[in-house]
Order: C-alpha cells, then sequence, then structure tokens
C-alpha cells in the first residue's frame, strides 16, 4: 500500500508582591486554580461538547477521509475484530494505539459507524479544550482563558480535526493538560498526562523532553545568572524535578518494543521511514521546511492577523488595573513554552515527508494564547480585536487561502468527500463489475465498503489497478497497460488556486517537486486524450474536481 500522507512574548499571570519570588508566591494561585471541583470541570466539558457537536452536526456522517481512510480507521478497525494491537489490514506506521483503542471501544459500545467516530473523536476534543482552559487559566486570568479557548477552538485546522479520526489533536489535548501539571508542580500528574500524549502519537514525547532539557540548561545557567535572569529560569523550589519528565519515555519504549518484537520493524514500515525520515533529512530540505513551519505556526488561515496584532501591541505599554499595571505570565512559564515550541519547529522541519499543519497542533494554541494575553494586557478594547481574529478563522473554514494547502486544514475536505461519494454511486449504477484505473486514497474507497463510499456488494465486484497518481508520466504508464482497465476514476490529488502565489515561479516548482512530493495533476480532458477515452462524469467543487473516463 502507498504509505499514507504522514508520509503541522507571553504575558500574564497573577499580580504579586514585587519583592517576591513569582512563582513561588504563584502556587497558591496555581493550585487553587487546579483545584477546581470536578463538577465545575465535567460542566465546562459538556459545553465544550455540546457547543462542538452543534457545529459539527452536518459533518458527522460523512465517509473518511485520506489518511482516516489509509491507516487509523483500519488500525482501529482491525483492533475492533480481532483485538491486534498492530494493523493488520494495512502497513503498520508503529503509531501508539491509544486513540484507536479509544475508537474501538467506542464502536465496542455504540456499533460501528461514522456518527459514532465523529461522536468519539469530538469528545477527544472537547476534553483537549477542556485541558486547554486549564492551562490557559493557570497561566493567565479568566478572561485570557475564555478567549484563547474559543479561538483555537475555531482556528480552522483543529475545527476539521476535531472529528477526524486521526491521532494529532488527542495528542496536543493530552499535552496541554500535562503543561498544567507541570506548571502547577504536580509532578506524578505530569508524567502520567505526558505519557498518555506519548501513547496517542509518539511525537508528543518531544514536550516533556524539551522541557527536561531546559531544566538541566537552567540548572547550569543559574550558576552564573543575576536576579533578572533568573526570573525566565524554573524555580528552584519546584516539586516537579527533570526525573519526572523522563518517565513518559518508558511506555512509549515498551510500545516500541512490542512494535519491533511483532513486525521486526521499530519505526514503522520499512516505505513509511524511508518517506517520513530517511527522505527528509537533507541540509538544503530543513530550512525550507521551517520557513513553512514558522509560517504555519504563525501566519497560516488567519494567524497572521493575530500575529500582527500581537507584535503592534507589543509597542504599547500595559493597561492599568487597580492602579497598577496589568501583569503578564511569569517569565520561567513563557520559558517553558518556548522550549517546547522549539523542540516542535525543530524536530518537524527535520522529520515528515508531508509538512502538514496538524502536526504543531500541541503549540500553535500556546502561541495563540501567547498573543491573547499580550493584547489582554496592552490593548483596551482587546475583545474586538479577538473577535475579529474569531471571524477570519471561521472565514478560513469556507475560504480557500491563495495558496496551496491540505485539504483537512479548512472544510474542503467535505467537498473532496462528497464528490467521491457521489462518483463512487455513478460509477456502482453505470459500470458495476468494471476494471476501474485510480489512485490512492480512491483505491480504498472503491474497494472497503466500511469506509463509507460504497456497498458491500459493489465493492466485491470492482476491481481497481492502481497508480500513484494523475500526474503526466503516470497517466503514460497507465495508457502503455490500456487493456487492463475499463474506467478511469480520476481526480484532484492536490488543491490548486486559481491564482496562486508564486505560482509563475518556475524555481519554487522545482523546490517543490524535489523536497516535498509537489506533483500536477492533468485535467480530465488532458487523461482522456492519453488514455483515448471519453470524460462520462465531471464534477467540480471549489477548486476540486473528479472525473470518470470511459477507455472502452
Amino acid at each position: 500500500m502507498r504509505p499514507h500522507s504522514e508520509r503541522s512574548n507571553l504575558t500574564h499571570a497573577p499580580r504579586l508582591d514585587k519583592s517576591t519570588d513569582l512563582k513561588t508566591k504563584s502556587r497558591p494561585a496555581s493550585s487553587a486554580a487546579w483545584s477546581y471541583a470536578w463538577p465545575q470541570q465535567f460542566l465546562l466539558f459538556a459545553l465544550f461538547f455540546t457547543g462542538l457537536m452543534l457545529l459539527h452536526a452536518p459533518l458527522l456522517r460523512l465517509p473518511y477521509f485520506w489518511d482516516e481512510a489509509g491507516y487509523y480507521i483500519p488500525a482501529a478497525r482491525d483492533l475492533f475484530l480481532t483485538g491486534a494491537l498492530i494493523p493488520q489490514s494495512t502497513l503498520s506506521n508503529a503509531h501508539p494505539p491509544l486513540v484507536m483503542a479509544w475508537l474501538a471501544l467506542a464502536w465496542r459500545i455504540f456499533g460501528y459507524s461514522t456518527l459514532v467516530t465523529r461522536t468519539a473523536m469530538l469528545a477527544l476534543s472537547a476534553f483537549s479544550l477542556l485541558g486547554l482552559f486549564r492551562l490557559s487559566r493557570i497561566a493567565a486570568n479568566l478572561p485570557v482563558a475564555c478567549a484563547t479557548t474559543a479561538l483555537v477552538a475555531l482556528y480552522p485546522v483543529y475545527f476539521t480535526q476535531s472529528s477526524l479520526a486521526e491521532v494529532d489533536l488527542a495528542a496536543a489535548g493530552l499535552t496541554f493538560w500535562a503543561l498544567a501539571a507541570y506548571i502547577a508542580d504536580h509532578p506524578w500528574k505530569c508524567a502520567v498526562w505526558f505519557s498518555l500524549a506519548a501513547l496517542a502519537k509518539e511525537t508528543a514525547i518531544l514536550a516533556p523532553l524539551a522541557l527536561f532539557g531546559w531544566d538541566l540548561l537552567a540548572h547550569v545557567i543559574r550558576r552564573h545568572a543575576n536576579e533578572r535572569w533568573k526570573q525566565i529560569l524554573p524555580p528552584e523550589d519546584r516539586r516537579t524535578h527533570s526525573f519526572y519528565l523522563l518517565l513518559p519515555v518508558v511506555p512509549l519504549a515498551v510500545w516500541y518494543a512490542y512494535h519491533y518484537a511483532k513486525t521486526g520493524f521499530l519505526l514503522g514500515n520499512p516505505e513509511f521511514f524511508r518517506y517520513n525520515v530517511a527522505t527528509t533529512l537533507n541540509p538544503l530540505r530543513i530550512p525550507l521546511a521551517l520557513g513553512m513551519r514558522l509560517w504555519q505556526l504563525l501566519g497560516y488561515l488567519g494567524l497572521y492577523l493575530l500575529t500582527l496584532s500581537g507584535l503592534l501591541a507589543m509597542l504599547r505599554p500595559p493597561q492599568k488595573q487597580n492602579g497598577d499595571s496589568r501583569p503578564r505570565i511569569s517569565f520561567s512559564m513563557q520559558a517553558a513554552f518556548l522550549s517546547v515550541i522549539l523542540a516542535y519547529l525543530a524536530f518537524m522541519s527535520a522529520v515528515g515527508g508531508a509538512v502538514l499543519a496538524r502536526y504543531l497542533l500541541a503549540v500553535v494554541p500556546l502561541v495563540i494564547l501567547a498573543w491573547v494575553s499580550t493584547l489582554w494586557r496592552r490593548v483596551r478594547y482587546w475583545g474586538l480585536i479577538v473577535g475579529a481574529v474569531a471571524i477570519t478563522f471561521v472565514a478560513g473554514l469556507f475560504i480557500n487561502p491563495p495558496y496551496g494547502f491540505s485539504l483537512e486544514d479548512n472544510l474542503a475536505y467535505r467537498d473532496y468527500i462528497v464528490m467521491h461519494a457521489e462518483a463512487s454511486r455513478f460509477l456502482a449504477m453505470r459500470y458495476p463489475g468494471a476494471r476501474i484505473l485510480t489512485a490512492w486514497p480512491a483505491s480504498d474507497e472503491l474497494t472497503r465498503p466500511w469506509l463509507g463510499y460504497v456497498n458491500a456488494n459493489d465493492s466485491h465486484h470492482f476491481r481497481v489497478l492502481r497508480i500513484e497518481d494523475f500526474a503526466a508520466s503516470q497517466i503514460d504508464i497507465a495508457a502503455a497497460a490500456r487493456g487492463q482497465f475499463d474506467v478511469a476514476l480520476v481526480f484532484s490529488t492536490k488543491y490548486q488556486p486559481p491564482h496562486p502565489l508564486l505560482g509563475n515561479w518556475d524555481e519554487w516548482q522545482r523546490i517543490k517537486e524535489k523536497f516535498f512530493g509537489y506533483h500536477r495533476d492533468l485535467p480530465p480532458e488532458d487523461v482522456a486524450q492519453r488514455l483515448v477515452g471519453a470524460v462520462v462524469y465531471h464534477k467540480e467543487l471549489n477548486g476540486q474536481w473528479i472525473a470518470v473516463i470511459d477507455v472502452h
């Protein structure tokens, strides 16, 4: 099987006596924030879950999309049917099984359906928002926590990932809970949450390792730092010592040992490792990927407005509150968050064949928290700016940007699913039992009825010949084997904006082709001409297209 696309100035803390160590004095406030009564926490969770369910109501019965169909749903279904932690119906990519186990449990209780799947994922999203709210409340205050949580919930990448059966959002949410425990100085809770995050997705181990490295560096710096610089260092009297931050490595190591014992591969199947690691460790590719990661962190799909507003706000003096300047998040918390952000930026720029925005879901909310806190501290009508950013995020869900992006990052993924479901029904009615030429993931959509595109009888009769994509080179290969298929199902595998930024810069196109797997799909008419066939079905929707070509 073709590997799936995993082939992505903090301010404000409670006002304290200036003569007292910041972190030491803030611990009672942090502890109070941490020790909310569980009924209150449950009510907040219920509020978040209800809101997410209402906003996602039109999406809850959609068939599975891209990486859902290619890996996560098959892996969860294997666990559901056989109890196998390592998938059998698809090649294992060595992802830890926590989220797949959660889906299997939901199916065991409520039955297998896309509605159950997406509801279960929305429950994880609501729990993640609750963790972010707690983290923001401890680090800042109630207004900042409310605004941050609302913006993150509306941020297009978070919104779409909330109901998709993938693992990045769950890992991010558990990381929020762990960071809240870290800054509230609850060592064992911190270790448990980080362990669960790593078992949701292996890259979540970056956060505790980053904090561990920062703690060690701070220990060295402290010997030579003056009092001013000591404000950015972790307090000396913390109970969350570096040792606890290494504990999450243990369950992750146990999982990899188990995976190696069962498959003979440590980090997934060889093709997955080649695509996501071996071919990405290129000294020319890494800085290019870093630039893309910085854009995803600070500018992507409306984040630019929040970043620009925050930078301009830093030119203003703090607002007054009860005669004093509004306080900031403590410098030690800022440094802790920054260490996690830098770790993600560095690692995700070096590893990952596809530079997907969802891989940064654990740190983008930290940046949003930073800017919201800055606006609260320095701008009188900060709520108006937050409202404008929220409107920009909502617009980003429906309006595609003037540059290429992953379809899963806004509601373009819905357009893809709708078109593919309609084309699949057309094939079932017009060409039952046909031999079909297509590319992944349509090859799975036509042959696996439990993905939601075709029924069991139709998928049983379809015979699929798969090519990599619909670039000219692949179509020419298919044309040479024209007698082996009757129909071609062709579709746009990448979004092409009508007037792309840098679209006429040939050097940038070559860079994308060399380092990021970029290609141009031939339009349906050109494919039909090369295959000596006729287009019998064609649909376009918001910059995407799909077509059926009869090559009899």
